[in-house]
């Protein structure tokens, strides 16, 4: 886990964040949440950070100030990563087809494996919502790994929504809570199996990272630390209530007790990454609660605080910005 953690405070450190912590890496992005307030002051300091940046990582709101052509990735040395291709997959769990989108890393071969990412949607959205161009997890990936800061990856978009019953969410109550809590095993039993029948896998926790937005970053947490074995990398941004009980709350039983976000000897992630923002009022002090109960469990992980984003995309891509470029090293 060390050597993704050193790998992310680097990253943090050159874009200016401050680390502290011992169990736990929390830093602040002070950045601009806005991109055009970025395209506004770069200018100033473009001349002074050049020298200081120009063989060292960059963060999320320096890259995200450009405007990259498609003809700047007919320069680099490698094919840039494509669109999302749509397939479906017979869930044995929901008892029903289930869409997923799958983004294939450049020059995809058979012959060759790579590492799989699964990213979660969150709460009323589907497997469409992170391969949004606003997203913009293609164009992330071609500059990242075309500058060596990324390695190749296969990236899933499931829909993570799985009811027997319901084909959609119908409410944010209990029951459709608990059909998000399903996924687990649509993942273990149906889709990871669909990935690595169709797809040129790598298997192994040290080649499976995930992630998730808002409820799909309750799932990714619950995921990541249920089944050891089969994750290395754990990510969440904006994760929303419920992973443990919340008193008095109907909605929220908790899937999980406070004792078992914890990790097992011999079983722990390489990686513990959670990204949330303060100016966020959709899922209030739960991200920062979870983050409290890894430290009282001494589990190592990192944690960004971002400043002014929102519980939507502006949170989500600096979040994977991040990941990309220090999972499967």
């Amino acid at each position: 886990m060390k050597k993704a953690s050193i790998i992310l405070s680097m990253i943090m450190a050159i874009a200016g964040f401050a680390a502290c912590g011992s169990t736990s890496a929390v830093v602040s992005d002070t950045s601009a949440s806005s991109e055009t307030k970025v395209n506004e002051t770069e200018a100033e300091t473009t001349a002074e950070t050049n020298a200081e940046t120009s063989s060292s990582e960059k963060s999320y709101f320096e890259w995200a100030s450009k405007t990259i052509a498609e003809s700047e990735y007919a320069e680099t040395a490698v094919e840039p990563y494509g669109t999302f291709e749509y397939k479906s997959y017979y869930s044995n769990t929901a008892e029903r087809e289930t869409g997923v989108n799958i983004l294939l890393p450049p020059d995809y071969r058979k012959d060759k494996e790579y590492p799989v990412l699964y990213i979660l949607h969150g709460f009323w959205d589907t497997e469409e919502w992170m391969a949004r161009d606003i997203v913009g997890i293609p164009r992330m990936l071609t500059e990242l790994y075309s500058e060596g800061k990324a390695e190749e990856m296969i990236v899933v978009l499931p829909y993570i929504f799985t009811s027997k019953e319901m084909p959609r969410c119908t409410g944010m109550d209990l029951e459709n809570s608990l059909a998000y809590d399903n996924f687990i095993n649509d993942l273990t039993t149906d889709l990871m199996p669909f990935i690595e029948e169709n797809y040129s896998v790598k298997k192994g926790r040290e080649n499976t990272a995930i992630t998730g937005f808002s409820m799909g970053g309750r799932e990714s947490l619950f995921i990541g630390f249920t089944r050891p074995d089969l994750f290395s990398y754990v990510g969440a941004v904006c994760p929303a209530p419920g992973l443990v009980e919340i008193p008095g709350s109907p909605m929220h039983p908790g899937q999980i007790e406070e004792s078992e976000l914890s990790v097992i000897e011999g079983s722990e992630p390489r990686l513990v990454y959670i990204t949330y923002s303060d100016s966020d009022g959709v899922v209030a002090d739960s991200p920062a609660s979870y983050c409290k109960l890894l430290e009282d469990n001494g589990v190592e992980h990192t944690v960004k605080v971002l400043h002014g984003t929102g519980h939507d995309h502006t949170s989500v891509k600096p979040h994977l910005y991040d990941l990309f470029q220090v999972i499967f090293k």
